[in-house]
């Protein structure tokens, strides 16, 4: 048979963790017993209100057709009520599309704006689904660099001696994944000044603001951010909650008719009981992430630990769910390196290269694991590299 897949399937590659998890799967049925520190996948449960809610929920027999497109009034209430508390910015109900996970967001805002060839301004490094999806869509992938010696922070002067015509959308992420380096007002304003001038619209994935950082912020908070911004945010990692696949976006109401048009063509909502668990979530304590911030604090100490184990050099100010350190040894890549622990100390950790060739030189370790399990990781690769 000569049955082809579309142009846009093989113009992308299995997403990484697909394939590398797979592949430590296998390791671990051969009993390995891999220490994981790949994936940003928050290992503690959600609040017991959150799970409380969602049994609750559940066992109402009246709460398992199917909802709102844009969600139930009282989820996007709670969004908007969680906005102000945190971030200082004032969000109408209309402003707000709750999603399946803010991941589902990039291709529901590309879908909406982005026709064929129309360019994309992708951070490197960078989260890999930007790309992806630019590229499914058949869009033009246009790479801006982030580099360390900028704070991982775009510069603004090469952005403007770049042609950046037919240029529709920008994708931005601070705190910054790999980096975590973090916003600012000023990288904001800078970014909102360049989207109205260029009419380019700023996209800007905001998922780790809670983790390890007392200032969160959104784009939003800039005076007129919302005429050419999207913000997406999710709570993932801020709730513990990566499987419940709850997200959301933020912009002007008529950005969000528009997505919400797309996105109704494509999914039926979620699972009224996931959002009223969703809703609860929202209403966590500020005890509730500070806790949570103190495990990770813990756990990031060993993290680092590893870091220097290994020969890398960190910046001790980034925040986020990840620790990200450079490679000292120019004679190994970061591939070979991760491939090196992971056979030799068994050990997975994420190499920098799959976020662009401004990540080749560099590592990441995830603080999703438990302390007891990173410090066995720390003593693994100690044991290995003194043999």
């Amino acid at each position: 048979m000569q049955i082809e897949p579309a142009e846009h399937i093989k113009a992308i590659s299995e997403y990484y963790f697909s394939v590398k998890l797979a592949e430590v799967a296998k390791l671990n049925a051969e009993g390995k017993d891999i220490v994981s520190l790949g994936v940003g996948s928050p290992d503690k449960p959600p609040s017991e209100q959150t799970i409380k809610a969602l049994n609750e929920s559940a066992n109402q027999t009246n709460n398992h057709g199917y909802q709102p497109y844009n969600g139930i009034p009282e989820l996007r209430d709670a969004f908007s009520k969680w906005y102000k508390n945190y971030y200082g910015v004032e969000l109408s109900t209309n402003e707000i599309l709750p999603l399946i996970g803010s991941k589902e967001g990039i291709l529901h805002i590309s879908l909406t704006f982005l026709n064929y060839g129309d360019g994309v301004l992708v951070p490197n490094p960078g989260y890999p689904t930007y790309t992806s999806v630019s590229k499914l869509l058949r869009a033009k992938v246009i790479p801006y660099d982030l580099k360390e010696d900028d704070n991982w922070q775009p510069d603004f002067d090469a952005l403007e001696k770049m042609d950046l015509t037919g240029v529709k959308l920008m994708w931005v992420n601070y705190p910054n994944m790999p980096t975590g380096a973090n916003a600012s007002i000023e990288l904001f304003e800078k970014l909102v000044t360049f989207g109205k001038k260029h009419q380019i619209i700023i996209c800007h994935d905001n998922p780790y603001s809670f983790i390890l950082n007392s200032n969160p912020m959104s784009i939003l908070s800039i005076e007129g951010a919302k005429d050419i911004c999207i913000e997406l945010n999710s709570l993932s990692k801020s709730h513990n909650m990566p499987g419940w696949r709850i997200g959301m976006l933020a912009s002007n109401e008529q950005f969000v008719k528009w997505i919400l048009k797309e996105k109704s063509n494509i999914d039926s909502g979620q699972f009224k009981p996931m959002q009223i668990a969703a809703v609860a979530a929202l209403s966590n304590p500020p005890e509730w992430y500070e806790n949570m911030n103190k495990i990770y604090a813990e756990r990031r100490i060993w993290a680092e630990k590893i870091m220097t184990i290994l020969g890398c050099t960190f910046d001790k100010s980034q925040v986020g769910l990840f620790v990200w350190g450079k490679i000292n040894d120019i004679e190994i890549s970061s591939e070979e390196l991760i491939n090196d622990i992971l056979y030799n100390a068994n050990v997975f950790i994420t190499p920098g290269f799959i976020f662009g060739s401004n990540g080749e030189r560099f590592i990441r370790i995830s603080l999703g694991a438990s302390t007891e399990r990173i410090k066995e990781a720390y003593n693994r690769i100690t044991r290995y590299k003194n043999k």
